[in-house]
């Protein structure tokens, strides 16, 4: 129980923008499950940071659907769904959790140390979700308008990304081009893998009845096949 209360938690607050005035609530959302299962074990409690996970993925939801929004006012609902899909799926929320170093913070069972727990991604997007509900509770009525705030630089950078992808959505385009001609079959495989678990990029083929007609690579699989497609439109000169 000391260990929590004595952590420094400045470099982390400053990095979000947001100081906290219930250092309790911080030290919750930091705090894994597997950590609080050791100490129970040894007839210690502390709350692990789930609860505040599932908040969390809410308030997350409701600032990224305000942004896209508001930035794209002629999309329909069902492509405003698939954009926001995008910005809170876990690659992503453990992509914004490294940029402020969630992983350093985090209390973790001795197991999860020793197997690499900080750079988890479950465990980064757990964890950035139940900072997101700390921020949110901790400010009171103001506590949308403080999460807005501290999601508001992540959100958008992952927005600007996905605006410079060449083309948002060049899957469907490429599947409904490849429709119209019937028996010709669309997929998709990995063909390459290379940097560390956490960082991965991935080379994608798209092939039609077999036939290569496209290649791409990103951080992701959906990434690196939103790329070949865009490789296999210009060869079909869309």
């Amino acid at each position: 129980m000391q260990k929590i209360q004595n952590i420094d938690t400045t470099s982390l607050e400053e990095a979000i923008g947001y100081s906290f005035s219930d250092k309790g609530i911080l030290l919750e959302a930091l705090t894994h499950s597997s950590f609080a299962n050791e100490l129970k074990a040894r007839k210690k409690y502390v709350r692990c940071n789930e609860r505040l996970e599932f908040l969390g993925d809410s308030v997350l939801s409701l600032v990224a659907s305000e942004l896209l929004y508001e930035k794209f006012k002629e999309l329909p609902e069902g492509e405003l769904t698939k954009r926001r899909a995008m910005l809170v799926q876990s690659a992503s929320l453990a992509s914004y959790a490294r940029e402020v170093k969630l992983g350093d913070y985090l209390y973790l069972g001795n197991g999860e140390e020793l197997s690499n727990g900080r750079e988890r991604q479950s465990i980064l997007e757990n964890a950035f979700e139940a900072l997101v509900a700390a921020v949110y509770l901790d400010a009171g009525k103001e506590g949308l308008d403080e999460a807005r705030k501290m999601l508001q630089p992540f959100v958008k950078k992952e927005l600007k990304e996905m605006s410079e992808l060449v083309h948002f959505d060049s899957k469907t385009e490429l599947q409904q081009l490849i429709q119209q001609a019937e028996g010709d079959f669309l997929e998709y495989a990995v063909v390459g893998e290379s940097g560390p678990d956490h960082n991965k990029t991935f080379e994608v083929e798209a092939r039609l009845n077999s036939n290569v007609i496209g290649r791409g690579s990103g951080r992701s699989k959906r990434e690196a096949e939103q790329n070949a497609a865009h490789e296999a439109l210009k060869l079909f000169g869309v």
